[in-house]
């Protein structure tokens, strides 16, 4: 039986971009089913050690849990902002807070209730990816991605059922 190195092309790339689809979509989904939220990064004042375009992976804590040192996220006037703890007043029910990259501590103290969680893990680069794929062009990407794929399989099993006839 000899080879129909076509249809083996076609497969192997439909494969290869359902693969690539796949491993663009875990890093947003998977997380959020384990109970994290993600974010991605817009603004320099975490680098260098958060980069602008990092993904920021935040796990729920009660607040009570937070030690200095550790990064959190919040909301700000209606933006999420992820800098590190300088304090947690406890007794007060709130963080003194700073980005790496600002001279000084922010100058609003953060309330327990507008923190979203502590972070887990940060990734620099994905957060633009992520950007990119959960936007209206991504998505559609993305669905021409697994079109092109299925159209791909189809085009392979044709090309191996003109074989046998």
């Amino acid at each position: 039986m000899k080879r129909n190195i076509p249809a083996t092309i076609c497969s192997v790339l439909s494969v290869f971009i359902l693969m690539s689809v796949i491993a663009i979509c875990i890093p947003m989904t998977v997380p959020r089913l384990l109970g994290y939220t993600v974010y991605t990064v817009i603004s320099g004042s975490m680098e260098p050690a958060i980069p602008i375009g990092s993904a920021v992976y935040i796990e729920a804590v009660l607040p009570e849990e937070v030690e200095q040192g550790e990064v959190i996220a919040f909301y700000n006037h209606g933006a999420v902002i992820t800098h590190r703890v300088v304090e947690n007043r406890r007794v007060a029910g709130e963080f003194i807070t700073k980005g790496d990259a600002n001279a000084g501590n922010d100058i609003e103290p953060v309330p327990y209730a507008s923190m979203t969680g502590r972070l887990a893990v940060s990734v620099p680069i994905l957060g633009a990816v992520m950007a990119v794929c959960s936007g209206t062009s991504g998505k559609a990407y993305l669905a021409g991605g697994v079109a092109g794929a299925i159209l791909l399989q189809i085009l392979g099993g044709m090309l191996r059922k003109e074989e046998y006839t």
